[in-house]
């Protein structure tokens, strides 16, 4: 069964308990609720939402209730070709049962290869009121009670991705004496008196250091 949560979501039923399922303006949505009996599963829908997905679980409680908003001039879902004598929208009402830990969005259900054949995923298909078998009922519960895959369990914290290690320094190129098996020449030492703090090429390029984030 399918709501706008801005109109009637699952937070709203949690609060009253007990609504009328009012407003379906469909007859082969009216035809599903006529077709209801008391104490049948629902899975309550927020459509028209960012992202569309069941909310909850709510039950049947009572069947063939007169819609009373077709009579409301003020209703948006009012119909003047109904009568009190012969009222043409009826529907049933449902209780609160349960709202879920996770929010099964359509992506999700699309994902679900038991739920290829669900009406809700066919094209086209946008009745406020539409039929579920059992498997599929018990297939989106269970997803309601289970973290999606991409998202850590309750109490859980993300893992941290790892640091990426700090860029080495590249090493020294061997000299030409090196390359061909020669002992490189000493360099004169500076004259006493001429060094300072710095003054070497070590000092000058930077040699790196050693650091505690390994």
């Amino acid at each position: 069964m399918k709501s706008e949560p801005d109109q009637f979501g699952i937070a709203d039923l949690q609060r009253v308990r007990v609504e009328p399922w009012t407003g379906v303006r469909s007859y082969f949505a009216r035809a599903h609720m006529r077709a209801m009996s008391v104490g049948d599963a629902v899975l309550f829908h927020h459509s028209n939402a960012k992202p569309p997905g069941v909310a909850g679980l709510a039950r049947v409680v009572r069947t063939g209730v007169i819609d009373q908003t077709q009579f409301d001039p003020d209703s948006k879902y009012f119909d003047p070709k109904a009568t009190r004598d012969a009222p043409i929208w009826d529907c049933v009402e449902v209780e609160y049962v349960e709202t879920f830990p996770h929010f099964v969005e359509m992506d999700r259900i699309r994902g679900e290869p038991g739920l290829a054949d669900m009406l809700l995923l066919r094209r086209g298909m946008r009745l406020s009121v539409q039929p579920v078998t059992e498997a599929e009922y018990e297939a989106i519960a269970a997803l309601g009670h289970r973290a999606p895959a991409d998202l850590p369990a309750p109490g859980v914290p993300a893992p941290r991705k790892p640091r990426k290690p700090a860029p080495r320094g590249k090493p020294a190129t061997p000299t030409k004496a090196a390359r061909a098996g020669k002992a490189p020449r000493a360099k004169p030492s500076k004259p006493a008196g001429r060094t300072s703090a710095g003054s070497s090429k070590a000092a000058r390029r930077g040699v790196p250091g050693r650091s505690g984030r390994h």
